[in-house]
């Protein structure tokens, strides 16, 4: 059984009204204002066991620090190349992704994490302005 944490708890509903995937750091300036003697390192560690036990997702998309999402049920992230925004995105029809992949394979598959990356709205819009 795990010991209850305000703090760990007060990470968990700032992450839970936040649509935008903050990073550590941002939960880290955020959470300060109610424990201002929280750590960075207490931060961290309680991002990485509320994702562990799957209270929150971890996105580790390979541009910028890791992000975490307060909505815990799978799905899919859009990563901008350009802001380096995070948005979800609405994915129908992928949910045989799991059956094609292990077609082939003599193991099981038990889940899959999907990054889609490009141009968010308003970098593509801008984009569009300067051309």
């Amino acid at each position: 059984m795990l010991k209850y944490s305000k703090q760990r708890e007060s990470i968990k509903n700032f992450l839970v009204t936040r649509y935008d995937h903050p990073t550590a750091e941002t939960v880290y300036l955020n959470i300060r204002r109610e424990f201002p003697n929280i750590s960075l390192g207490t931060v961290y560690r309680n991002l990485n066991l509320l994702a562990e036990i799957g209270e929150i997702q971890k996105l580790s998309p390979g541009i910028g620090p890791d992000r975490f999402d307060g909505n815990p049920t799978p799905h899919y992230h859009f990563i901008c190349r350009h802001c380096g925004c995070v948005m979800d995105l609405t994915v129908s029809g992928l949910d045989h992704i799991n059956i094609l992949a292990g077609q082939d394979f003599d193991g099981e598959i038990e889940g899959h994490i999907t990054y889609f990356y490009g141009a968010c709205p308003s970098c593509k819009a801008s984009e569009k302005c300067s051309s």
